[in-house]
Formats: structure tokens, sequence, C-alpha cells
């Protein structure tokens, strides 16, 4: 084989879902997370689950596969997405991805089966820029959880959020790069990419990209409030004694900025 169809073979192996899997996701860690968080509240174990914004639905693959019995729904508005999911991380399950259910719609529109809890995962939600969208959004989700059902949204903010910066990290034989190009003040409004540096020298620049409005944690409070739920509890990361985050978090009502955190804001119907 010639030296350029070698350097194309290596390309076609390269699939970016595959990388933001390994880069960004941790399916037993958030689901261990929303075991605890359910449990605290609810005093019982979450069987059915809804997952927005699923992207490959790789949550929900690791969600039936946990525990016998357990169901997932899982929406997204891009199909190919969820087709590559259901090939790459459904299919391999055989017949447990039977409890899976792909959903391809606005998250908006979704309103059932109702579910034990609910997810938005990786900030996603962000992608609804106006307050009325969001609204929306939760409004269809109080609707979809069940008489003691709970929703978990993932979000980000601190110093740096808000700041044009690039941040590299090594995961596995590859470089992940989360580059945030602009944030306006005025409107919350950010643009972020996602890079990949591979071991052969090349860069995949841009392999997603990412218009959000960065919602505060209390304009989500008051969103949640606002559409039913009946308390809102935030979970925030703790830290070591460098300043890194543990991969713990626990219920608070007050904490002092950081450059960068990461919480769980938690709506209990």
């Amino acid at each position: 084989m010639s030296q350029r169809k070698r350097r194309k073979a290596r390309q076609v192996e390269v699939d970016r879902h595959l990388l933001y899997q390994a880069a960004v996701q941790a399916p037993t860690a958030d689901i261990e997370l929303f075991e605890e968080i359910y449990r605290e509240h609810r005093g019982a174990t979450p069987m059915a689950l809804r997952e927005d914004f699923c992207g490959t639905a790789l949550i929900s693959s690791h969600w039936v596969s946990s525990l016998k019995g357990r169901t997932a729904l899982a929406v997204d508005l891009d199909q190919q997405t969820l087709e590559w999911g259901r090939k790459q991380n459904l299919e391999p399950l055989g017949r447990r991805a039977r409890h899976v259910e792909l959903v391809h719609a606005d998250v908006c529109s979704v309103r059932g089966p109702r579910v034990d809890l609910a997810c938005a995962m990786n900030f996603s939600f962000c992608v609804l820029k106006e307050r009325p969208l969001l609204l929306a959004y939760l409004a269809a989700v109080f609707d979809g959880l069940r008489e003691d059902g709970v929703l978990i949204l993932e979000l980000y903010g601190g110093t740096e959020a808000i700041v044009a910066i690039e941040e590299r990290r090594e995961v596995d034989d590859f470089v992940y790069v989360w580059e945030q190009e602009s944030f306006d003040p005025i409107t919350h409004e950010t643009i972020c990419h996602i890079h990949f540096e591979l071991p052969d020298g090349r860069r995949i620049r841009r392999a997603f990209t990412y218009d959000w409005r960065l919602w505060s944690i209390p304009e989500l409070r008051d969103a949640l409030t606002e559409v039913g739920f009946s308390d809102v509890a935030v979970y925030w990361e703790q830290v070591d004694e460098d300043g890194d985050g543990t991969g713990e978090y626990r219920r608070t009502d007050r904490e002092e900025n950081q450059e960068g955190w990461l919480v769980y804001v938690v709506g209990l119907k």
C-alpha cells in the first residue's frame, strides 16, 4: 500500500464521536451520581430514564445495562447521530437494546412516556438561548416525569468561563482541546469548539462547535420553579488541596466563585 493510501486509510478510521465519548463522557460515573441524588430525595432506585439531547445515547445504553428492568428514552434532533449511536452503542447490547427507545424529535415536544429521572448533560440545554424556549423545554420534561420524578441539568461556569481560552487535556493516545472562542457579557451567548490532536500529528479542528447561551444558576432555579418543580437543589463539585475537581458532589446553598466550576442543578417534582 502506498503512503498516500495508508494516510487515507488512517483518516477514515478517525471517528469524532468515538473521540468525544472517550474524552468527554463518563456514563458509569454519571449513572452512579443519578442514583445517589435520586435515592437521597426519593429513597428509591430510579428505573426509567429520559436522556435529552442524547447524541449517541451512550448514557442510555449504559443505563439499561446497569440494572435489570431499566428502560431509557433517548431524545435528539440529529438523526445521523442517533443512527450512529444505534449501531455503535445499542446494537452491541443485543436484547437489552430493546429497552432503549431512540426518539428523533425536538426535546420541547416530547412529554411521554413518563420516567423517574431525566437528564440533560454536557450543558446541552444551553442551545436553548431564549427564556421562552428554556421554559418550554422544562415544562415538557415536567410533564414527562412521574409524580416523584427528578430532572438533572449539568452546568458550568466560573471566572474563566466568560473569557476566550483554550484548554488541552491528554486522553489515551490523543489530545482533547476545549476552546472558548467568544463570550458576550450582554446576552451571555458563547461560541465554543472541541478540537482533537491525533498521534500522527493531525489536528481535527472544530470537530464539534457549540453556539450557546451560558445560563446562570439563579436563572435555572427561577425557571424550574416557574414551570412547577417543588424544589431545586444545586450539587457542587468538591475540590482537592490543589483546587482540582474530585468528581464528588454535595448539595449546597452558598459557594465562593472559582475559576471554573461544574454543577448539577436538580429539579424535584
